[in-house]
């Protein structure tokens, strides 16, 4: 809302408000307010809930420190919340598509989480809302931000190709538009409405989901997209929920992500960085700067009270939302394929479930009772379970998440 006040007064030449019209400027006011907010009313969101006594019901699995931490305040999603939308709202342009789609992803998950901690802590059922309840949400946000990225045309990109190449219908020149930034004269901008995404490792690395219906049935290619929309944002979602296990675990490992995605936001949005790295260039999409800025301080302020040992907790309310976030940011920035890299701890937590459930029924069938592979999961179980303290598998994991991420960047280059 800010961004309108400011851009208004700069066309009254108002001195300092064309400030606002730096990314750079914008992003770091949302990184400072989401800090301030996540910080400052944090503490105070935290002393409500535990006047309402809004306490965490602990099951007994036999982990070191477990008893310990019955009782406290959970739902602290809300916090995250709260500093993702507020900053968002305040110093993004809110008629950006992008912006619109990443907003529809918060609410949506930040409601489906609430709920099932609602129902969790005030109903008492311990499972929280049903499972195939929980996937019917995801389904449906991941069916809405499918639709908007494919449909919408503001949704586009700009990429280089050879001066050779011959332009299809869906295809136009924007070459004039970039010539002052162009490098390689052998290559011209074009601007294509298809869902191309990024394959890391590999030179002339764009893959258009098109591709998999093939040339006489193209203007399907939505029945692909959307699904694997929808399997991303479950899968990623639910990896952040099986991450939060341990004091300070997801909101550290979300926030490592997020800067990932700010510096691959920021170098696909810029035509300079684009054109230099030789990346899709994504028109519209610096918007998403200011908002993963304000998602890196919503996590890194909510450590403040998180990390070990927690004074709160973010429930489902934050890790379902924190995995959707990153999803369809990932998505929208077009580095999906990027995800099993980038959330490596999520997709090793999500396996190692998957692991010893499969594992488990298979030893069960064959040979009359259950066997495991580790010692319990998700993972960071596991570690626990062999004495380790649950502060030092924290810092390792994070550690693990950092090296994954430099990795994810580095993608821009090694190919």
């Amino acid at each position: 809302m800010l961004y309108y006040l400011f851009d208004y007064l700069h066309q009254l030449h108002v001195p300092g408000a064309g400030l606002f019209q730096y990314i750079s400027f914008r992003a770091s006011l949302a990184l400072i307010t989401s800090l301030i907010i996540s910080i400052v009313f944090g503490g105070k969101i935290i002393a409500f809930i535990r006047r309402q006594q809004i306490g965490e019901t602990v099951r007994e699995l036999g982990l070191a420190g477990q008893n310990e931490k019955a009782g406290t305040p959970t739902m602290g999603g809300i916090i995250i919340l709260a500093a993702i939308i507020i900053p968002t709202l305040l110093f993004a342009k809110l008629g950006n598509v992008y912006i619109i789609t990443m907003l529809i992803a918060t609410v949506w998950l930040g409601i489906l989480g609430f709920l099932d901690d609602y129902i969790k802590v005030f109903k008492k059922h311990k499972e929280g809302l049903k499972g195939k309840f929980k996937v019917v949400g995801q389904i449906g946000v991941g069916l809405i931000v499918g639709c908007i990225l494919y449909f919408n045309n503001d949704v586009k990109v700009h990429k280089q190709v050879p001066v050779s190449y011959q332009l299809s219908a869906s295809e136009k020149l924007v070459n004039e538009g970039h010539m002052e930034f162009t490098k390689n004269k052998d290559y011209k901008w074009i601007e294509t409405h298809d869902m191309t995404t990024t394959v890391p490792f590999f030179k002339n690395n764009e893959f258009n989901y098109n591709w998999l219906v093939g040339d006489f049935i193209k203007s399907y290619g939505w029945m692909i997209f959307i699904p694997i929309v929808i399997f991303i944002v479950i899968a990623v979602s639910n990896g952040a929920n099986l991450t939060d296990g341990l004091d300070g675990l997801a909101a550290g490992t979300s926030s490592f992500i997020g800067i990932a995605l700010a510096i691959l936001a920021y170098v696909s949005s810029n035509i300079r960085f684009a054109d230099y790295l030789d990346v899709m260039y994504i028109p519209f999409a610096e918007e998403l700067v200011v908002y993963i800025a304000a998602f890196v301080g919503a996590c890194a302020g909510f450590l403040w009270y998180n990390s070990y040992p927690a004074q709160v907790f973010m429930g489902d309310t934050g890790s379902l939302a924190l995995g959707g976030i990153i999803a369809v940011f990932a998505i929208s920035i077009r580095k999906e394929l990027l995800i099993p890299i980038l959330c490596g701890v999520f997709l090793i937590e999500n396996l190692s479930v998957m692991i010893q459930v499969g594992y488990f029924k298979y030893t069960k069938k064959r040979y009359g009772e259950g066997r495991r592979i580790f010692l319990m999961s998700p993972l960071h179980h596991h570690f626990q379970k062999k004495g380790i303290h649950e502060a030092k598998i924290v810092v390792r994991f994070w550690l693990v998440s950092i090296l994954l991420a430099v990795i994810t960047i580095v993608t821009l280059k090694v190919r």
